[in-house]
């Protein structure tokens, strides 16, 4: 009997301490993932935005990023050259140690092209984000992101996505 509640015992620590790890690497992660959603799309809209605000505790680069709900997901810049908004995809995202950097509609942001089905308002949409750091390994973090017509708390459409344009 003694054995048996040493074994039980043993065996309620172990399922606690396997509990709790995921929410403490989270806090030790190399890049700290804040404000993250993607933005909801309607029937055949082929692509959709994602945007957060990350923090690598360290310094690194946001080098891609994958979803199985995209046929395609890239790191985008938009900006403004001369009165037009142009978009493009960029190899990599610089993220300087201790600094945010913000995905956001109009700026950076992530990509997702080739929707496989519509991103639902008030559904998650699974993303790993790629990061490399300053000697060159990689490192990835899945998240979670809630699909939503605008940012949590915030602002509406996003500049040059409520319209057509070129990839």
């Amino acid at each position: 009997m003694k054995k048996l509640l040493h074994t039980t015992a043993l065996a309620a620590t172990l399922v606690a301490a396997f509990a709790a790890a995921p929410a403490a690497w989270a806090q030790t992660a190399a890049v700290k993932v804040e404000g993250a959603w993607a933005r909801a799309s309607v029937q055949g809209q082929k692509g959709t935005g994602a945007f957060m605000r990350l923090t690598a505790r360290d310094g690194a680069r946001l080098v891609r990023a994958e979803s199985p709900a995209a046929g395609v997901t890239e790191v985008h810049e938009m900006k403004m050259e001369g009165d037009v908004m142009k978009m493009r995809a960029v190899a990599a995202l610089d993220l300087p140690a201790g600094k945010a950097v913000e995905l956001k509609p109009g700026g950076y942001h992530l990509m997702l092209m080739d929707l496989k089905a519509p991103l639902a308002k008030d559904t998650a949409v699974p993303l790993t984000l790629v990061f490399q750091d300053a000697k060159g390994a990689e490192s990835t973090l899945s998240i979670s992101l809630p699909v939503a017509t605008a940012a949590p708390g915030g602002s509406a459409a996003a500049p040059g996505h409520a319209h057509g344009h070129k990839h």
